[in-house]
């Protein structure tokens, strides 16, 4: 299996046991979008917790080229060191994306 198709099969799975993770409180609905044409991959909550409309990402990750990014992570546990223990390489394919650009050379990671 190639690089790819390995963080490909790699973040789907992760993709699918975030969202098995349901909110304690509200009528909260977690939803896996994988799209692997664009290889852009959501965890996503939808629902009401009372009065209030719930509607957001928990989880995004994006193939960029040959990197993974991790464009937001909303979790208790957190996405890069799954990725990590899953066997994506810290320094060279992971990049958070979430950090501005000049914040990113500060991390263990990829700068992009």
């Amino acid at each position: 299996m190639d690089k790819l198709a390995r963080y490909r099969e790699i973040i789907r799975q992760l993709i699918f046991d975030y969202a098995t993770h349901k909110p304690a409180n509200g009528q909260i609905e977690t939803e896996a979008v994988i799209d692997l044409e664009r290889d852009h991959y959501e965890v996503l909550h939808v629902g009401w917790d009372g009065v209030r409309c719930v509607h957001g990402s928990v989880v995004h990750i994006d193939i960029i080229g040959d990197k993974v990014w991790i464009q937001y992570d909303g979790t208790s546990q957190p996405v890069a060191d799954a990725l990590l223990e899953a066997g994506i390489l810290r320094e060279d394919n992971i990049v958070l994306g979430f950090h501005p650009v000049e914040l990113r050379q500060y991390t263990d990671f990829a700068v992009s």
